[in-house]
């Protein structure tokens, strides 16, 4: 099995910022990719995920190269699920090619799906349609699919980034208060007067 381990620090110049909460969730990112790791591809879906991670305000603690394969996929989201509290963000091997098998990779090793979480993601775009990322739960971590595009990846993150810090601390065992959206059925908070 060929895969590679990068610890990874934010190279881009840009100052993060930590969540407001003062608490830093903890993510890696899984590029899954026969090129890149044979070295003739370059890994720019992987980069842009953990830009965008750290420029949430995530301390992006891992990123990992695999070859594209079922066996390969489900060890190293197992190896990186285990023991952790966060959000794995896997990128590559979504779509209909015949070595597309992330999916199946990351089914195989979940306890729960998320599949609302996938549904958002997929309805970022209307390139969506031709994703078949899955999201769900492994442990208490959050694994999401994501694109090998960087801009797909990017934006099928986006897609739920702003619930992935909730998901986390209840995976914790935090029950914290709920995000409020524009759906929230509490009368007094849509009426503005909570």
């Amino acid at each position: 099995m060929a895969e590679q381990v990068r610890q990874q620090a934010p190279t881009d110049g840009v100052r993060h910022q930590a969540p407001t909460d003062g608490v830093r969730h903890q993510a890696k990112v899984l590029t899954v990719s026969d090129g890149v790791v044979a070295g003739v591809r370059e890994d720019r879906s992987g980069v842009a995920l953990v830009d965008r991670l750290a420029g949430a305000g995530f301390e992006v603690i891992e990123h990992r190269l695999v070859s594209d394969g079922v066996e390969e996929v489900s060890n190293a989201l197992s190896y990186m699920a285990y023991g952790f509290n966060g959000v794995i963000v896997t990128t590559g091997g979504t779509g209909f090619g015949p070595r597309d098998l992330t999916p199946e990779a990351t089914k195989r090793i979940l306890d729960r799906t998320a599949p609302g979480m996938a549904e958002a993601m997929r309805a970022a775009n209307p390139l969506g349609r031709l994703s078949r990322n899955i999201a769900g739960i492994r442990g208490a971590a959050l694994i999401l699919n994501t694109p090998g595009s960087p801009s797909g990846a990017v934006e099928m993150l986006d897609a739920v980034l702003d619930v992935v810090p909730h998901a986390v601390d209840l995976m914790a065992g935090q029950s914290g208060g709920h995000p409020v959206g524009a759906g929230t059925h509490d009368p007094a908070e849509r009426a503005g007067t909570a």
